[in-house]
């Protein structure tokens, strides 16, 4: 991780959404499990592990490859429904493997 991209929101702060609006999307082509984004996060969003070998044979060519190089180690997401959709974790992956998804309507007027 490159320490100089590295900040962590106050929980709370900047959060656009209610949790469970918003859910990260990673793209496991992309993730090298660099693992900024678990940094980063202020609800605890993501944990960074070793991507099992069902979803690797599942991987285009160049995809296995490059997950392979970094060790297979990927974003994963278990407390997606914190999500308040800050966008830190957008912001702070340097690979742009993570986009926000809106799973839901808000319920604020």
């Amino acid at each position: 991780m490159r320490k100089n991209r590295i900040f962590r929101q106050t929980a709370g702060s900047d959060c656009k959404a209610d949790p469970g609006v918003f859910q990260p999307s990673v793209d496991a082509h992309r993730c090298e499990g660099k693992g900024d984004c678990a940094v980063v996060c202020p609800f605890d969003v993501f944990v960074i592990g070793r991507m099992p070998d069902q979803q690797f044979s599942q991987l285009p060519m160049l995809a296995k490859l490059k997950v392979w190089a970094h060790g297979r180690k990927t974003a994963f997401t278990p407390n997606a429904e914190a999500c308040r959709a800050c966008g830190a974790c957008v912001s702070a992956c340097p690979e742009h493997a993570i986009k926000l998804v809106r799973v839901r309507q808000s319920t604020k007027p």
